[in-house]
Parts: structure tokens; sequence; C-alpha cells
């Protein structure tokens, strides 16, 4: 069931949690919700999974100043319903935007997380990946169904074999919602221009971010076919972090829609290392 918190500049945003024992943060993609981690949440009993819209996402308030659309802002959130629920810290997981909302934090909330789990994104961002997600962001769908929305996906997806087709339904029904009879996003457009007003700026540098997290228990999961995380950077986080547990999925893209097997498999273990198996 959605519940509602918040925010300290006063919008109301929203989050799921459910399940007993050590907290779980699961933040989710650019434009994604806490939806996208449904799967999750039968196959890790004995742990509280706590997953926010971010603003402007899902039945999370749009913010009329679309630059807070900002990871450092979405970060701040994050740990604010953590206060809000009471939470010392937590284990992360982080699908692509969540990944990089995670590596912003550390610097400032570094003792609130226990564990990082990074799904398809790493400190280097591939351009060929940043285009294509630039080519959809903010565009509302032609598709006037969501069937018709879920071929579309399915014709889109770069990368993905043999998701069956009523996959792709599902992730039409969490990416866009029906208002007065015709598809719309289920998150605010203007991300597109919080994102485009960034682009002549200098990016960060990630791996500073990433070099903070030397003290924190860290794993990546990579689509084999992911256009946004590279093998060769999958090999530098390695390198510069030689604990990290790592996970190339097959017939995966970006990113990883971690319901197949392995992924559960992977996330349950590296879970329990850090909090204990589950009860």
């Amino acid at each position: 069931m959605m519940k509602f918190w918040k925010s300290s500049d006063g919008l109301q945003l929203a989050y799921q949690d459910q399940g007993h024992g050590p907290a779980v943060l699961c933040l989710a993609g650019l434009t994604w919700n806490s939806s996208h981690f449904d799967e999750l949440i039968g196959h890790l009993p004995g742990y509280r999974l706590i997953r926010p819209d971010y603003r402007g996402r899902g039945a999370s308030d749009r913010d009329a100043e679309f630059r807070n659309y900002h990871p450092s802002v979405e970060a701040r959130d994050a740990m604010e319903l953590l206060d809000h629920l009471g939470i010392d810290s937590a284990i992360v997981i982080g699908t692509s935007r969540g990944g990089i909302v995670a590596m912003v934090a550390a610097p400032r909330y570094g003792d609130r997380i226990s564990g990082i789990v990074f799904n398809d994104i790493g400190p280097t961002i591939e351009q060929e990946g940043l285009a294509r997600i630039f080519d959809y962001l903010g565009r509302q769908p032609s598709a006037r169904t969501m069937e018709d929305a879920a071929d579309a996906l399915m014709d889109a997806a770069a990368g993905f074999d043999g998701v069956p087709r009523e996959r792709w339904l599902t992730e039409a029904r969490r990416r866009y919602v029906v208002r007065n009879g015709r598809l719309r996003l289920n998150y605010d457009p203007k991300l597109r221009d919080a994102l485009l007003e960034r682009t002549d700026e200098p990016s960060p540098d990630l791996w500073q971010f990433f070099g903070a997290l030397k003290d924190i228990p860290l794993a990546v999961i990579r689509g084999a076919n992911s256009d946004l995380l590279s093998a060769r950077t999958v090999a530098r986080m390695r390198a510069a972090q030689p604990g990290l547990q790592t996970l190339e999925v097959a017939g995966r893209g970006h990113c990883p829609f971690l319901d197949e097997p392995e992924c559960i498999e992977f996330i349950s273990s590296f879970i329990s290392e850090i909090a204990g198996p589950s009860h």
C-alpha cells in the first residue's frame, strides 16, 4: 500500500514499506518508481524493503522547480525518508539513477549506507546509452493502449532476449498512466529539462564519489548487452574496490529487471552477508 510523507521543502512524496527486519532501500531508475521493485518483495523475506517514488515520479508530487530533479536532492529525500521511518541505516539497491543517488549520498550520508548493489550503473556512463535515454526522455507515448505501449517497448528494447510480451505489458503499466482516456508518462516530463540544462555543465567525477565507498560492501549487476555500463567500467570498478562482487546477466541490456533468478540469488546472498540471513 502506498504511503506518503512530507519532504523538508514541502513536497508530498510517496513510498512503499513492506516486510520486517534489516532495512533495504530500493532506489529506482531515472523515470522509474517503486513498482519496479515489486518482484523482489516475495524473494527477500526477513528484510524490510523501503521503496520511494522520487519527487516527480509515480505518486509523488511534481516539483515546481525542475532543477530539483537532481541526484543530490534525491539523496537528501532518501535520507529524510529514513529519518521519517526512524531507520538509522540501510542497504541500498540502486538501479541506474538510483546507483548514482547512492554514490552522491556517500560523502555526506555514508554512515547510513551499510552496503550498495548497483544495478547496471557505474562511475562511467556510456554516451551511447545516454543518447538512447535522451531520445525518449520526457516524450509522451504515441501508443493509445497499454497493449500498444507494451509492443513499442518490446520493439525498442535494446539487448533484451526472450522477454515475453506479458512482461513488457507489466513494464508499460508501470511507466504509463491513463489520464482523460490517454496514455501519459508516469513522471514529470520536465525531467528532460533538468537533464538538458546540465548538459553544458562540467560533469561531476563519479569516480571520486565511488572512491568514497571504500569502506562499504559493494556489488554490481550488469546486463551483458548494456549500452550504459560497459564491461570495461566494471573491471575498473573492481580494480578500485577489490572486494566488489559482480554479476553479468545474459540476455539483458540496460537494465536487468531484477526478477531474473540469478539476480535474486545474487542480491539475496549479498544482503545476507551484510545483515545476516533472513528469518
